[in-house]
């Protein structure tokens, strides 16, 4: 039997079923959220199918039955009556104020050619859409749809520009907070993006969306899950090793299955299954890795992160939190939620994925460290093999190598953090189990490494005091005698006038025997 086709960069509905191009059903969700809801936000990554899934809702209110035979909704809509859909997205330069108006207004007029409706006024882009709105319910006789793709692009493209990132909140609030104005001639309203801003930043007009980001109930609503992989592309991946795959690519968790982004699965078929960062190499964190810089962030702490409320609330855009939006933008996922004594929930973050784990931490070398070797392959195979005097040999190689300049403009040289951020963006890189702050009854752990044959133990200090006297004394490896491994402590000193590691001491205790 002939295979469908791939949808590679294809993100219209019709094309997709019309042209036999394989489609995963979304559309029990997108029922769902149209008989429940009026005004929706949907938070997702980038590349996660969120643009797919606004045109499927676009052709449901349109009343295009025939595109739906054989899914979940066909039978369940009524198809007799359909709704004009205004449709918003950005897909050019807006890398100025003038260029987001200019697409707002092409986006506009698009919407006037399709529905044959004009603005009286085209000066003023939010009150060409308030009478837009408006005209276009008078024409047809019903309420308007209006489904509004990656609203927040506008910011997220100049997040490294600050003056221009806040002209564009101000533009898009305006241009927004006209729906709620809205209210009697709208069927329905869905935005997509990949951040929540505050409500004070952006929706603060807009305080009737419902936020299903984390709504257990659309957990799936975006992406593949295991199951997808496992029936209706168990054809395509015939003799790959699905537990490679899936410790590649699967692992994004909205708090209903783990997911798969599509554009890995799709480009991983397409590319004759060579396991490469196709979702990481579509965009450059350039931004992230600047604010990890500016704030000497722990990087370990990206390993064993816990939030709480702030995961939802996201931020403004002068007070950026850092880990809400490595959440927010794919780089970090849900592992587990748990409630504290407060009963509070606790969100416990980590990197997805190998792809990531490896993408990311690589990025992070190259940018701040200026290794353009990629990484020093010698330390995880010096881990693997127990071998702790090449493990300091590569260590001090790599701190060697860390460019001078890194140091002069700043004392970081001083911080046990950065050289623990330096040891943990290279484990990481070459896609280690790594626990960062790893808790124990007795205290934190700098850094924990989980081998197959073997167990790390690592504390770092600067200056003289003597770090691997700490873990002894606090038993810090008491936490991992059950697992019937080697387990290996190590102290590691380093000098601030130097730069590199001064004392590594290191002790082996003997795993458990049966």
């Amino acid at each position: 039997m002939k295979l469908q086709k791939l949808p590679i960069g294809i993100q219209t509905f019709s094309t997709i079923r019309e042209e036999n191009y394989i489609y995963i059903d979304k559309t029990k969700e997108a029922y769902e959220l149209i008989e429940n809801y009026k005004y929706i936000f949907l938070s997702r990554p980038r590349r996660f199918g969120k643009s797919l899934f606004l045109d499927t809702l676009e052709e449901i209110f349109a009343g295009n039955k025939e595109l739906f035979k054989g899914l979940y909704i066909y039978d369940k809509w009524d198809w007799e009556t359909s709704y004009p859909v205004i449709k918003i997205s950005f897909d050019v330069d807006l890398r100025s104020s003038e260029n987001i108006k200019a697409s707002l207004r092409s986006s506009l007029e698009e919407n006037q050619e399709k529905l044959g409706v004009e603005c009286k006024t085209d000066a003023n882009v939010s009150v060409c859409f308030k009478e837009f709105i408006q005209a276009v319910s008078k024409k047809y006789n019903q309420k308007a749809v209006v489904l509004i793709d990656e609203y927040d692009k506008a910011i997220l493209d100049n997040l490294d520009q600050m003056e221009v990132a806040h002209e564009a909140r101000e533009i898009i609030k305006g241009f927004y907070t006209v729906l709620k104005g809205s209210d009697a001639y709208l069927k329905f309203v869905f935005l997509t993006g990949v951040s929540k801003f505050s409500k004070s930043s952006i929706f603060s007009g807009l305080n009737m969306l419902t936020d299903i980001s984390l709504n257990k109930k659309f957990g799936d609503i975006c992406g593949y899950s295991q199951n997808d992989i496992e029936t209706s592309f168990q054809p395509y991946l015939v003799d790959v090793d699905l537990a490679r795959f899936k410790h590649w690519y699967n692992g994004y968790n909205f708090l209903k299955s783990a997911m798969y982004n599509p554009f890995d699965v799709l480009q991983f078929i397409a590319n004759d299954f060579a396991f490469k960062n196709y979702w990481f190499a579509t965009g450059t964190p350039t931004f992230l890795i600047k604010l990890i810089e500016k704030n000497n962030y722990f990087l370990p702490k990206l390993s064993n992160l816990t939030l709480g409320e702030q995961l939802l609330d996201s931020f403004d855009i002068s007070n950026i939190d850092l880990e809400v939006i490595l959440y927010q933008s794919g780089y970090l996922t849900i592992s587990n939620v748990s409630i504290d004594e407060d009963d509070d929930i606790l969100y416990h973050l980590q990197l997805p994925n190998l792809e990531v784990k490896k993408s990311f931490n690589t990025f992070i070398i190259n940018h701040l460290f200026g290794d353009k070797s990629l990484q020093n392959k010698t330390l995880s195979k010096a881990l693997r093999e127990e071998n702790l005097d090449i493990f300091e040999s590569s260590l001090k190689a790599i701190f060697a190598s860390i460019p001078y300049n890194n140091y002069t403009k700043n004392n970081l040289q001083n911080y046990e953090g950065f050289y623990a951020s330096v040891v943990y963006v290279y484990l990481q890189s070459l896609g280690l189990d790594i626990i960062g702050e790893d808790v124990t009854n007795k205290g934190r752990i700098d850094l924990t490494i989980k081998l197959a044959n073997a167990i790390y133990i690592l504390e770092f200090k600067v200056g003289t005091a003597n770090a691997l006297a700490q873990i002894k004394e606090k038993n810090y490896h008491h936490k991992y005698l059950t697992e019937n491994k080697d387990i290996y402590l190590i102290g590691i000193n380093f000098d601030e006038d130097e730069k590199n590691v001064s004392s590594f001491m290191w002790e082996k205790v003997a795993k458990a025997q049966d």
